[in-house]
């Protein structure tokens, strides 16, 4: 189950730092049905390895899940509604295994946004560009973040696939050639489709949007009523 830790038509973006572009993720930030699926698939897929341990379980009621909802649900271990969003694999394993504690996810979202794109933009890419490679000692490899040290963990969901890789001429030199994805290749295929998978992937994304900044939609909503109480405020003083 460690292996077990993501619309349709993506819009290409400007390059991320590993030089691979990124795709535009889908906005779901107001669609509670698919934050709802998109907790369900971190608990299931990220919370083994990752903590998000600035959430709380009981502020998932904030998209619309009841507390026995997510008592049923979202809670595998001993935890309890009120705690907070913790991995279960002990930090001790985690460096065994993997060199080091995998970070926390409570605002990934917001840390990994840049000049390439949002943050959204970024994890949405990277969740979907992994491939199988034999030289990495995981057996993946990812395109938006080359030497990636985390396997792929939706593999079953995605299948397995390799990326296929051309030698062009350097554009800038024409006495050197230069190694371009060429496209993935399907393995094996997986449970869902890729348009499924995908829609998979933007419903965890959005969750992961939301878990950085819960209180984003009242803020916004907010603003807009203080922009229009200070719009009146000047048309009155002005009068």
């Amino acid at each position: 189950k460690l292996l077990a830790a993501l619309a349709l038509v993506p819009v290409l973006a400007v390059a991320s730092e590993g030089g691979f572009p990124l795709d535009r993720a889908p906005d779901r930030s107001s669609d509670l049905s698919a934050l709802q699926n998109g907790a369900r698939l971190f608990v299931n897929y990220c919370l083994n390895c990752h903590s998000a341990s600035l959430v709380r379980y009981n502020r998932l009621r904030d998209i619309g899940l009841s507390e026995d909802q997510i008592r049923e649900n979202l809670l595998f271990t001993s935890d309890k509604v009120g705690d907070l969003m913790k991995a279960t694999m002990p930090e001790k394993d985690a460096k065994a295994w993997f060199g080091g504690v995998p970070p926390d996810l409570s605002v990934i979202i917001r840390a990994k946004a840049s000049g390439a794109g949002s943050g959204a933009d970024y994890v949405y890419t990277y969740l979907r560009t992994y491939h199988q490679d034999e030289t990495r000692p995981t057996g993946w490899n990812n395109l938006t973040f080359p030497g990636v040290g985390m396997p792929n963990v939706l593999w079953e969901l995605q299948g397995v696939r390799k990326a296929k890789f051309v030698e062009e001429k350097d554009p800038h030199n024409e006495g050197k050639t230069v190694h371009t994805f060429a496209g993935f290749e399907q393995v094996t295929p997986g449970k869902l489709s890729a348009p499924e998978f995908d829609s998979q992937v933007a419903d965890l994304v959005a969750f992961m949007g939301w878990m950085a900044e819960p209180v984003k939609a009242k803020r916004e909503a907010l603003g807009v009523w203080v922009l229009m109480f200070l719009g009146l405020l000047v048309l009155l003083t002005w009068r």
